[in-house]
């Protein structure tokens, strides 16, 4: 359980000595101090030991006090609790400690602070593997109409945002996800105006997204509202502020509903989702996929994650096959994505841009030329590395009448059938 424990001894106490003998006259006092603190008490009990000092206990709705004194000495014990698994207790446990404190007045406190506990947020990859990430602590959690979203602390990512359990983003590491998911197609195309940007409430996508000075204008439609709030509220560093530029129009709607009502013709459509399972689902359907293909502009392209190949080969293996059907190019590609805990499959889809075909050279020139700043992925190597797929993925990816002998083979332009 995660907590605060607060531990002290409390020696040479100036106080009234008829302090350390009164029990009852203690729980009074006790009483008021754990209200002016803002815990809440539950029940109280109180010890007398004949000719000598007292035992109490508190319990409170967060955890519990108890104290035990030795008047002989001129000390007590004292021995506070709070759980912080709903909220952070933690200084109003100390506000209470002190006020013990100052209520013995003693010469010396042997004082200890313990962090109890934390959350090991699970994440599964598939019926029988995951890892795990270790929080010190959960900062909120609010069930909105589509999800639950929490939000937790932890030493290695910094803050985590999550969705219904599954871990989303992260302050220290999103530029993994972010960059790899705009970047190769954007950079690809010879100047990209107008971007959709289908989910991506926390606004990362957005704000790489418009580190291309040709963009004009990028629309987020996200359906939950509150995902962008929370964003807003909490993980400026990974939006870095991008809510307030004036190029980012954004909508709380149904995607779905404003691709298919869309007039407008896009250079880069990404798809910032959960993994197609429940309501999302039904964005990466075939019928989806031909709507997304009608709303690009020529050469332009969509983006989007297809999964894990190591942990769920069968998914990816089925959105390429889907992807394939609509698009003339189907370019998959991979990184490993630390808050993921596995290789991650991403895709670009178009029916003439082709990522694959730039070189390191190309791209570098692309982004010297674009003045693209403050990139911790991306560059014109790491471009190239994410399309140099392992023969297991592209077993995987690359439609069968495609492939050839393993000796010498490589991953074409891949085409699907004559429209």
């Amino acid at each position: 359980m995660n907590g605060l424990h607060l531990i002290g001894d409390l020696t040479g106490c100036r106080c009234d000595p008829q302090l350390l003998l009164d029990g009852e006259r203690f729980r009074s006092k006790c009483l008021e101090m754990v209200e002016a603190s803002g815990l809440t008490t539950m029940d109280a009990t109180f010890h007398q030991f004949e000719g000598s000092g007292f035992t109490g206990t508190v319990v409170l709705a967060e955890s519990h006090l108890a104290i035990h004194t030795w008047p002989e000495r001129q000390g007590l014990t004292l021995d506070v609790y709070v759980c912080n698994y709903s909220a952070d207790n933690s200084a109003k446990a100390r506000k209470l400690f002190e006020q013990m404190v100052e209520y013995f007045q003693p010469k010396e406190i042997a004082r200890h602070e313990v962090e109890r506990g934390g959350h090991l947020l699970m994440e599964p990859l598939n019926d029988s593997t995951g890892f795990y990430i270790k929080a010190s602590r959960q900062l909120g959690e609010w069930q909105t109409r589509y999800q639950t979203l929490a939000i937790y602390d932890t030493p290695h990512y910094g803050k985590i945002f999550r969705l219904d359990g599954f871990n989303m983003t992260s302050e220290k590491e999103e530029f993994v996800y972010h960059e790899n998911l705009i970047h190769p197609a954007l950079t690809a195309h010879a100047a990209p105006k107008k971007v959709l940007i289908i989910g991506g409430g926390d606004g990362g996508s957005s704000e790489e997204a418009l580190k291309h000075p040709s963009v004009e204008q990028v629309t987020m439609v996200e359906i939950d509202g509150d995902v962008i709030e929370v964003a807003k509220e909490h993980f400026r560093a990974v939006h870095n502020g991008v809510f307030d530029n004036p190029k980012l129009r954004v909508l709380v709607e149904d995607g779905m509903k404003f691709v298919r009502d869309a007039q407008e013709k896009f250079d880069l459509i990404a798809l910032d989702l959960n993994d197609p399972m429940g309501p999302a689902e039904a964005l990466y359907s075939v019928a989806f996929f031909q709507q997304l293909r009608q709303a690009l502009a020529p050469g332009g392209a969509l983006t989007l994650h297809i999964g894990s190949p190591v942990a769920r080969p069968e998914r990816v293996a089925e959105l390429a096959q889907r992807l394939n059907a609509v698009f003339r190019i189907v370019r998959p590609y991979t990184m490993y994505i630390p808050l993921y805990g596995s290789q991650w499959a991403m895709a670009v889809c178009s029916d003439k841009l082709d990522p694959k075909a730039f070189t390191a050279d190309e791209i570098d020139r692309r982004i010297e030329q674009r003045k693209l700043q403050e990139l911790r992925f991306y560059n014109g190597e790491t471009h190239e590395g994410v399309f140099a797929l392992p023969n297991f993925i592209r077993d995987l990816v690359v439609p069968a009448r495609l492939k050839q002998p393993a000796r010498g083979r490589r991953l074409g332009v891949v085409r699907a059938a004559a429209k």
